[in-house]
């Protein structure tokens, strides 16, 4: 167990990221999903209907999970699987599916490290990370598939404040193309990387990834 990772599990509390008053539900974006082997999710109008409408309940819920999932959902998208030899399935983040709009508030306090449009299909879209310190340990976490709006007039340096809103969930297909929903990743050490990190990693690597990328339930802590 890394030090990041007792500390954040020692921590008495975080700020909720989402505070729509839904209650969660946890999705299954692995084979074990039988739906997932029998349609064609390609088409993100159709696949956010799947998530939205059945999964779901009609939106009355919010959507959770991912973490470590080995996710055949990218199967679809090229931007995973460009690789042949070492496709991307393992997920480092955990996922929270709400409409497009929800606000995303600060789990605690932060600075802007760097943010960037990714704009590729299957892609972060639009991205923020932040960076943290609790006990003189600084860690990262990163917000992807936002709205490009969540961008503007941000600059390096920024200082959040716990729990301030300072992001919203985008819609497609400016967020990377997805279903509505909020990448949120915890990452120990980050690099040289701006504006992106792996959020997606081949499972022969991902040992090292899921180490670098602590559960994000060390901080969401929502039970499902």
């Amino acid at each position: 167990m890394s030090e990041l990772t007792e500390l954040l599990r020692r921590h008495p509390a975080f700020c909720a990221i989402v505070q729509n008053g839904k209650p969660y539900r946890k999705l299954d974006f692995t084979a074990g999903n039988s739906d997932l082997l029998t349609r064609d999710l390609s088409e993100t109008d159709v696949f956010g209907e799947y998530v939205f409408g059945e999964m779901l309940s009609e939106n009355t819920f919010n959507g959770i999970g991912g973490y470590g999932e080995d996710r055949v959902i990218y199967r679809h998208r090229k931007h995973f699987t460009a690789d042949i030899a070492k496709p991307r399935s393992i997920h480092l983040g955990v996922d929270i599916w709400a409409e497009a709009g929800t606000q995303i508030h600060a789990p605690l306090e932060a600075t802007v490290h760097s943010f960037a449009f990714n704009d590729h299909y299957g892609d972060y879209g639009p991205t923020i990370i932040l960076s943290h310190e609790i006990s003189g340990i600084t860690f990262f976490t990163l917000y992807g598939h936002l709205s490009l709006s969540s961008l503007e007039g941000l600059q390096v340096g920024k200082t959040i404040s716990a729990n301030e809103p300072f992001a919203s969930i985008g819609p497609y297909p400016e967020n990377g193309d997805w279903p509505p929903h909020l990448h949120f990743q915890i990452i120990r050490e980050i690099g040289n990387y701006k504006g992106d990190f792996p959020g997606v990693y081949n499972a022969a690597d991902s040992d090292y990834y899921l180490d670098l990328c602590p559960d994000p339930q060390l901080i969401l802590r929502i039970n499902a």
